[in-house]
């Protein structure tokens, strides 16, 4: 599900997980796009490790996680600062646009 750098994201560690910079992928499993998705985000999480945290949230194993960000389709990013959701993009989002969003973020 998630490349060296990409955290599996839970309800036991999301709290955790969104304290400082990061960005939260959510998936699932039988979704095309989140394939497609899924590889630029284990790249971006390389690209930006160490700046922005990058985790991924399968909504069908943590329901509960998906529910409490009014998570209506995926793939849904959810980006993070200090403990507070930032911004939000909902559907496949281009390589350079998510570097960008994530420049953003970390700057």
């Amino acid at each position: 599900m998630a490349g060296p750098n990409t955290k599996e994201v839970t309800g036991a560690n999301l709290e955790d997980f969104t304290k400082g910079v990061s960005m939260v992928d959510f998936t699932a499993t039988w979704c095309g796009p989140c394939q497609v998705l899924g590889p630029i985000v284990d790249k971006l999480a390389t690209e930006f490790a160490g700046k922005v945290s990058v985790g991924k949230c399968d909504i069908d194993k943590n329901p509960d996680v998906a529910g409490a960000f009014g998570i209506m389709g995926v793939p849904t990013l959810v980006f993070f600062k200090g403990g507070q959701m930032v911004d939000q993009h909902v559907g496949l989002l281009p390589e350079t646009a998510l570097r960008e969003k994530l420049k953003k973020l970390a700057g």
